[in-house]
């Protein structure tokens, strides 16, 4: 069969389907939606980086996007290094950009928890690469800002990435401690007996022992019922006795814990395990706290923590229940169960409820004390493994299947034959420290747009004001009458119940200029003409919150002037100014 290429190349031209050879050319990109087409600071999100990996990101999108991100160290960890910040907004927009509506994210408190500041990262640098091509960044970031603070243990983090570990060490920063009080400090930590960079499980076969080898998957250890008889002892993690004390791995880096330092129902040690010295004895949590002191615009806040899969809020103890009143956790369900429905097999629940008792968290201090609205995402879970919708599957052999069906059994140290000094011949083998809490890398990206948009979605429903009328009305003999209305379009109010209950900011205060202004009052109903004036200071009114989704009306009676300045000074809903 004969083709006539040239009556070919007229039908398409005629038909309007012209292909043209550039369209298939190697090397274009055919742009994802929601996914920045063409960044200026190309970062692959399918892995880790370390501290000074993610500085170098932040140094990048400072550099490339001057008018969206700066960056700031708001003080030094235990060790020296600095802790960075990012504030991002849109510069250009004017006025006072700590006086928006801000969000505040924070990552990786716990050493070994360290994908939280991938999310962050990923958070600042979507932020500034999505706002020339994508009008919701655009319009969220002319209304907000972003106070990201990538890692707020780099300290552990750095320990935790560098140094022979497991999945759950070290969980603390670095400050060294006597855990066994033997006057020394960090003298019998984990020994890298075999030298490959993770600390695994050590066994050793006995015929009275307890576990035996799963028959379906040899790399699992399994074990038996009370009525049978196993073949292996499980020893530990690897390591030696390096002080002669007759314990192994008993004083290792730490322990304290980051999360038990906020001065919220703190309490000492004895009553809560990890506690430090006294409240923000740690620097790391001081420099955050110092900076949300200097920002009371801050009205919304996230931390990342893992695993499990839930999005956590306080109270941490059951005597705080009724801290958080019944308004607030009114606005606290709607934000989580939209998380919900954003992040798949996450669930929103209760840290005292669902988990356990906390106190001195870094959730309950920024909520209890600062009156901003917080969430703790524990991030990763065996929903992301299998999708499984309920406890189907969840079970301790899901991990070895994953590793072994979609990992390709990259994420095991097979078990292998070790003489050690105190307990003879043992074998080692088990789960490197990369796996277990951390998402392997192709489903890094992913959990981490999700739990942004949460975060996006948090912030969007913070408090966002409106003068949204004016009436002017002649009173005779020079007075007029200016009414106006305030609206809050946003679900938060600008001030949790949390907020006016302990007088945590100072009130909203709406003001008007451009005329002698003689009295001031709130409306309370302005259909039935029903105000209650304020004498002192009428020409700024102050009113104690403007609910979300919901206005506040003022009225001033005036002498003269013709054109009225309405100006709104909220801490956590921004300025708004309108002349009418």
């Amino acid at each position: 069969m004969k083709i006539n290429i040239k009556k070919l190349i007229n039908t398409i031209v005629i038909s309007g389907c012209v292909l043209t050879a550039s369209a298939q050319e190697p090397g274009q990109i055919f742009k994802a939606s929601g996914t920045p087409e063409h960044p200026k600071v190309e970062i692959s999100w399918n892995r880790y980086y370390d501290y000074e990996g993610h500085v170098e990101i932040a140094k990048k999108l400072a550099k490339a996007y001057p008018d969206l991100v700066k960056l700031e160290v708001i003080g030094k960890t235990a060790q020296g290094r600095d802790l960075i910040l990012l504030a991002i907004t849109d510069y250009k927009s004017g006025g006072d950009p700590d006086r928006k509506p801000g969000m505040y994210i924070d990552g990786n408190i716990h050493s070994n928890e360290i994908q939280g500041t991938e999310f962050a990262s990923y958070t600042a640098w979507y932020l500034a690469e999505s706002f020339g091509e994508n009008k919701f960044i655009r319009d969220l970031l002319h209304d907000k800002i972003f106070y990201i603070v990538p890692s707020i243990n780099p300290d552990g983090r750095d320990n935790f990435i560098h140094q022979p570990n497991n999945a759950n060490s070290p969980r603390s920063g670095m400050i060294p401690v006597d855990n066994d009080r033997d006057g020394a400090v960090n003298e019998d930590g984990f020994d890298d007996l075999d030298g490959d960079g993770n600390i695994t499980m050590m066994r050793r076969k006995d015929p009275n022992g307890r576990y035996t080898i799963d028959p379906d998957n040899p790399r699992r250890m399994i074990r038996v019922g009370p009525d049978e008889k196993g073949d292996y002892d499980l020893l530990g993690w690897e390591g030696i006795d390096n002080d002669g004390d007759g314990l192994v791995n008993e004083d290792g880096e730490g322990y304290y814990d980051p999360n038990r330092d906020w001065a919220w129902n703190w309490q000492p040690n004895y009553i809560q395990s990890g506690a430090y010295k006294y409240p923000f004895s740690l620097p790391e949590n001081r420099a955050v706290a110092d900076f949300v002191m200097k920002h009371p615009n801050i009205a919304a806040a996230q931390s990342y923590h893992n695993n499990g899969g839930m999005i956590l809020r306080g109270p941490g103890a059951a005597e705080d229940e009724g801290t958080y009143n019944r308004e607030d956790v009114q606005v606290y369900d709607a934000l989580g169960k939209k998380g919900e429905e954003l992040i798949p097999g996450y669930k929103y629940l209760v840290v005292y409820k669902d988990l356990y008792s906390v106190f001195g968290g870094e959730l309950d201090w920024f909520y209890g004390d600062r009156g901003i609205y917080t969430f703790s995402n524990e991030l990763w879970n065996n929903f992301l493994m299998y999708d499984k919708p309920d406890d189907e599957g969840r079970n301790s052999a899901t991990p070895y299947q994953f590793n072994k069906d979609l990992l390709f059994n990259d994420a095991f140290v097979d078990w292998k034959p070790y003489h050690h000094p105190q307990y003879g011949d043992i074998e080692i083998g088990g789960f490197k420290k990369n796996f277990g809490r951390m998402h392997p890398g192709f489903l890094l990206e992913s959990d981490a747009h999700r739990n942004m948009a949460f975060t996006f979605y948090h912030c969007f429903e913070t408090p966002k004001l409106e003068i949204s009328d004016v009436e002017v009305k002649d009173l005779g003999s020079g007075l007029k009458q200016v009414t106006a209305t305030v609206a809050n379009v946003r679900m938060m109010p600008t001030h949790a119940s949390q907020d006016l209950k302990y007088h945590i900011e100072v009130p909203d205060v709406i003001s008007l200029s451009g005329a002698k202004v003689i009295a001031g009052m709130v409306v309370k109903d302005k259909d039935l003409n029903i105000a209650t004036e304020q004498k002192n200071d009428p020409a700024h009114i102050k009113v104690d919150n403007i609910p979300g989704m919901n206005k506040v009306v003022v009225r001033w009676i005036v002498n003269g002037g013709s054109k009225y300045t309405i100006t709104v000074d909220s801490k956590k809903g921004g300025l708004v100014s309108l002349t009418k």
